[in-house]
């Protein structure tokens, strides 16, 4: 997903509470994956996890389905392609509405609290593509609910990009609701204002850092080592609490000072790219969750806050346009194995996550590049091929396989498009210059993964020529 922020906006996503777990803490799950675990799988991951608040992206029966009789409460989302279809007919929204959330909702059933109205629907990058739907649609889903009797209970809303509001200082105080879209947005607002219904942002540390390289790197985390600022005698030690309260100073402008807010996302990513690791990841995380287990919001909405983490899972087919961290963004692998310690608990323990149980795995061979460069215009054609097909995101600068020489950007690129193709034989063939290996060749911090056994045929992927151009560069030195 494409995402946009300024000095004080970016966009994030968080994970979910029981007892054990930060209070407010909620997790995306999210399935643009070509291998994506059993629902069940992961569900059981989330229990073992004490995580008991889960925000999706679609309705997915198989998905959703997973959830009944756990007792955790969900988000279910529909996505910006439908939008159109749901504001122009009230009628398809009831049926929308009677699939994916009624027929969940037997005794034993599925919690579901809040459906999720398009993502990010008013993105600049859009070009106001959704501007004349989102409102629409969210209108005549919440009148479906209130018609289905669920309306007390189930909220509709929009997970809003933090690029919809704006400061022209970069102090909250200044911020409004940005000027393409400020009238669509104080109508969304009077409504979920008038239907006791909260508004939904994301919020990126990270993207912030991103996209402005003069941004200061520490005030991007929250374990108190950046140089504050003030605002009207307000001190901010960190962009988060500085963003949350920038969209606040919007909605006290916009005539809802006491909206309900949730952040639907926020996270760090662990590759595919500049401060995109595991070390940075695990630096944001422990702060965060140490900030949430305090209990101290912000300091225009102190107390409790609803965050969603982002996101449970590696998603190898994900829109890399962004960045290539995009495909990054899981505290787990795409395998559910954790990648650093995190202590959902906010206590600062340093202990890993609870892996995912009962994962089987294709067997332990790789493919890989043989060497023979003979003719390398006829291995760039391959090397292309792979990569336009198959997830080559690690690749890059700064990433974690940014290492390896030529030969092992071209032995990596063809193992991942036969994991990919779940090692069928004839995908390692790349015209002669490929061969099936039974040793494993991760290198340092380079995984050359083995992929899973799917739960569901999902394939689809695009790399991206910026990538491509400088991989097909670098064998071209050889």
């Amino acid at each position: 997903m494409a995402r946009q922020t300024e000095f004080l906006v970016g966009a994030c996503c968080v994970f979910v509470a029981l007892s054990s777990v930060a209070h407010g803490i909620g997790v995306n799950w999210g399935a643009m994956m070509s291998h994506p675990l059993s629902p069940s799988i992961v569900v059981g991951m989330l229990k073992d996890n004490h995580i008991n608040k889960v925000k999706l992206f679609d309705a997915d029966s198989w998905t959703v389905s997973a959830l009944a009789g756990t007792n955790m409460e969900v988000i279910v989302g529909i996505p910006n392609d439908q939008l159109k279809k749901l504001a122009d007919s009230y009628d398809h929204a009831k049926d929308w509405v009677k699939e994916n959330v009624t027929k969940h909702l037997y005794d034993g059933g599925v919690d579901i609290r809040y459906v999720a109205v398009g993502n990010e629907p008013f993105l600049k990058s859009y070009n106001g593509s959704n501007t004349k739907t989102t409102l629409p649609a969210l209108e005549n889903i919440q009148k479906a609910l209130d018609a289905a009797g669920l309306g007390d209970k189930i909220k509709a809303t929009v997970p809003n990009n933090a690029d919809v509001y704006e400061s022209h200082s970069n102090k909250p105080s200044d911020a409004v609701f940005r000027k393409d879209i400020r009238g669509i947005m104080i109508d969304m607002v009077k409504f979920l204002r008038d239907n006791k219904a909260p508004f939904m942002v994301n919020i990126y540390p990270f993207l912030s850092l991103y996209l402005n390289s003069d941004f200061p790197f520490d005030f991007a985390f929250c374990d108190g080592n950046a140089k504050s600022i003030h605002d009207k005698g307000t001190e901010y030690t960190n962009v988060f609490d500085a963003n949350y309260d920038t969209l606040v100073w919007a909605l006290k402008k916009a005539g809802a000072p006491d909206l309900k807010i949730i952040v639907g996302e926020v996270g760090w990513p662990t590759d595919g790219g500049k401060n995109a690791d595991k070390k940075l990841a695990q630096r944001f995380y422990d702060g965060f969750m140490k900030k949430m287990a305090a209990n101290k919001g912000t300091p225009l909405r102190p107390g409790h806050l609803d965050v969603y983490l982002f996101g449970l899972l590696d998603e190898d087919t994900k829109s890399i346009e962004p960045g290539m961290f995009e495909r990054h963004w899981g505290i787990f692998r795409y395998d559910g194995q954790p990648k650093f310690p995190v202590d959902f608990t906010g206590k600062g323990h340093d202990k890993m996550p609870v892996a995912a149980k009962g994962v089987q795995y294709l067997p332990s061979q790789w493919c890989v590049f043989n060497g023979n460069n003979t003719d390398k215009a006829a291995v760039v054609n391959e090397l292309s091929y792979a990569c336009a097909n198959a997830d080559c995101s690690v690749l890059g600068y700064g990433a974690s396989c940014n290492n390896l020489d030529a030969n092992g950007n071209i032995s990596y690129a063809f193992n991942m498009y036969f994991q990919v193709r779940d090692q069928d034989v004839e995908s390692c063939t790349f015209n002669g210059f490929a061969e099936i290996v039974t040793r494993n060749f991760s290198k340092g911090t380079c995984l050359f993964p083995v992929q899973i056994l799917s739960a569901g045929d999902r394939l689809g992927s695009a790399l991206g020529a910026s990538l491509l151009a400088g991989l097909i560069s670098l064998f071209s030195l050889l």
